[in-house]
């Protein structure tokens, strides 16, 4: 079960900010990535990705953020039934340094021990202050 919802914050530039409650995982990984390709549609250059009620990430999850991570560059997202190079192409992201238009807000001290594990601190921004996480855009 998972709950997304979406608000619209003023730094520098606008943010659209995207908060995950409860567990991304295989079922619900695609929503999260509709729900973000959506938000673009609607014009979002700057996506914060507000982790602090999500309680459990999966390998599906990382995927997830990854996608999203390519959408907002406005690259072409791997095939997911193709799972090994999906996950492959995240080599790819890391070579490329930090996002630039999506950032992590307040993970979970669980998810971020995941995202440190494979290496997604190198690839996404993790703030713990909300102002400050909207204005380092």
């Amino acid at each position: 079960m998972m709950q997304i919802n979406v608000s619209q914050e003023q730094g520098n530039v606008p943010v659209s900010v995207i908060s995950v409650a409860g567990q991304l995982d295989g079922q619900t990984y695609q929503q999260l990535i509709d729900f973000a390709r959506d938000v673009k549609k609607g014009g979002a250059t700057n996506l914060l990705l507000d982790l602090s009620e999500l309680t459990y990430i999966s390998s599906a999850g990382l995927v997830a953020l990854h996608s999203i991570a390519l959408l907002m560059r406005g690259e072409e997202l791997p095939d997911p039934e193709q799972g090994w190079n999906a996950l492959k192409s995240v080599d790819r992201s890391r070579t490329s340094g930090l996002q630039k238009h999506v950032k992590l807000l307040n993970p979970t001290p669980q998810v971020l021990n995941v995202l440190d594990m494979v290496g997604y601190t190198s690839i996404f921004e993790v703030l713990t202050d909300k102002q400050k996480a909207v204005e380092s855009f």
